[in-house]
């Protein structure tokens, strides 16, 4: 009995102190780093070569770590791909990878970087970990070895894995996500054969982590959020801004908004791939973000987040996406309807054609409702409503529906959803809804030069309308409600040279 008394205190006596030492609020940052480049070449440089390159880039992102530290900042996130870059063969990544074991080995690279082999860079992160007293979050290659025994070995006899690192302020190795959905274009990776769901316990919160590509897909990103209930998550990113519906800041802000979810979000920067927009989202705000395609440097930013969002008095009701727009019937118009395309896929749209109205437009079984007003109806400026009910044609088979209200590169037609930068014309109320078939709608308001609206100018409703606040009026570029209905996405096919029929 007096055992069992001693156990019963010592689990007590842990449970306090870890609910003594929970932070209410922590300081996160991210940072935009451009990245340096290796020279574009099919065959592979020398380990020592690669080193040289990897450590030219963690010498900028350390100085970004110690001002990061010093202003308090807990926790920091880079780029995906912002140690080496992303120009690469299967052949030429290898030098550039380290074997990254499992954090349940419970090492810490900073006291014994020998223990899984030469692992240098884990080696600098861990140290920069533990002597700034910070957690840093880093994307790095990994290779795991495999022989015939595993009938879904690449030729060349290893796994290469596409993956985040996160260093506790110990130094300690306390995460590691292998990035499952791969962009087209990143052949020199594996996907793992299971996705990934890797969350991990801080005093400040639980986290998520994933990469680029994943945030389209249900597995890892939603499952991490809803099933694993993080507080935040960890988002490295080498996004290609594409206009109007997929530009970095305004779709990750929208996901964190949707997902009612802090979201750490950070891109590498490069104007001539169109890579820049970083960013720390919660549920209810923008916090902070980077839109830079004007110069060529890194940019640091820091903002102060609620650790347990879901428990605070302000965190967001649950939306109902298509309760508005289900109740109530089209609105007629004598207007034709006109295909346009997207990123090559054919949206139906109307054109807005008066200073104010009401407006329907449907594709399949999505039909997409527009009240508006302008200030003015300029003569020099397009807008149209569009609906698409469907699956992309490149870049992936993910099941989409979309509402968008958006500015026409032109006044000719054909150019609505051509990419635009720039509005003159001014929206002093919208109110935009669709009869979605699913839950996970992600909404953005995007106005001239790429801008995101402040939230204290629009609001999404719990039925499901994405509607203007009053206040000033706003020059719109984009309005979206953009849906992914993931019980419709076909069964997934395999990337890489280790893909998965």
């Amino acid at each position: 009995m007096i055992w069992l008394h001693f156990l019963i205190y010592v689990a007590l006596s842990a449970l306090f102190i870890l609910n003594a030492g929970a932070l209410d609020t922590f300081i996160a940052a991210v940072y935009e780093h451009a990245v340096i480049l290796p020279n574009t070449t099919e065959t592979p440089v020398l380990k020592e070569d690669a080193l040289v390159l990897m450590n030219r880039n963690i010498d900028i992102l350390e100085k970004a770590v110690k001002l990061a530290a010093k202003q308090g900042a807990h926790i920091i996130v880079t780029p995906e791909d912002g140690i080496y870059g992303w120009i690469f063969t299967r052949e030429s990544i290898y030098p550039y990878l380290e074997d990254i074991p499992d954090p349940k080995e419970n090492w810490i690279p900073c006291k014994n970087s020998q223990r899984f082999g030469h692992t240098p860079v884990q080696k600098r992160l861990s140290c920069l970990a533990k002597d700034n007293s910070i957690y840093i979050v880093a994307n790095i290659g990994d290779k795991k070895l495999c022989n015939a025994s595993d009938t879904q070995c690449p030729p060349d006899g290893r796994y290469q894995y596409n993956t985040n690192v996160v260093f506790d302020s110990e130094g300690k190795l306390v995460a590691r996500y292998h990035k499952y959905n791969l962009f087209a274009p990143e052949i020199q990776f594996d996907f793992p054969k299971e996705s990934e769901f890797v969350s991990f316990q801080t005093p400040f919160g639980k986290f998520g982590i994933f990469t680029c590509f994943d945030i389209f897909s249900h597995d890892p990103a939603v499952v991490v959020v809803d099933e694993y209930q993080v507080d935040s998550v960890l988002y490295p990113t080498a996004w290609y801004n594409t206009l109007p519906l997929l530009s970095a800041a305004p779709f990750h802000s929208a996901w964190a908004r949707a997902m009612r979810i802090n979201l750490l979000a950070v891109n590498t920067h490069n104007t001539s791939m169109h890579m820049t927009g970083s960013g720390i989202y919660t549920p209810e705000a923008v916090k902070v973000y980077h839109y830079d395609m004007e110069t060529e440097s890194g940019q640091l930013m820091l903002a102060e987040l609620k650790s347990r969002p879901s428990q605070e008095p302000t965190y967001p009701a649950a939306v109902d996406w298509s309760a508005y727009a289900k109740s109530i019937k089209p609105f007629l118009s004598k207007q034709l309807n006109f295909p346009g395309m997207i990123y090559f896929d054919v949206f139906t749209f109307i054109e807005l054609e008066e200073k104010t109205g009401n407006y329907t437009v449907c594709q399949k079984g999505l039909c997409c409702h527009l009240t508006y007003k302008m200030s003015e109806k300029r003569i020099d400026e397009v807008y149209a409503l569009g609906a698409f009910d469907g699956l992309p044609t490149v870049e992936g088979q993910y099941y989409l529906q979309i509402c968008t209200l958006l500015k026409c590169q032109t006044t000719e037609r054909p150019t609505c959803g051509e990419p635009m930068g720039s509005a003159f014309t001014e929206f002093e109320e919208f109110s935009l809804s669709g009869t979605f078939d699913t839950s996970y709608v992600f909404p953005q308001v995007v106005l001239s030069g790429s801008q995101l609206a402040p939230e204290t100018q629009y609001e999404v409703s719990r039925d499901g309308r994405l509607r203007s606040r009053s206040g000033a009026p706003l020059p719109v570029l984009v309005l979206a409600l953009y849906g992914r209905v993931f019980e419709k996405d076909p069964p997934r096919l395999g990337q890489g040279p280790g893909k998965l029929q």
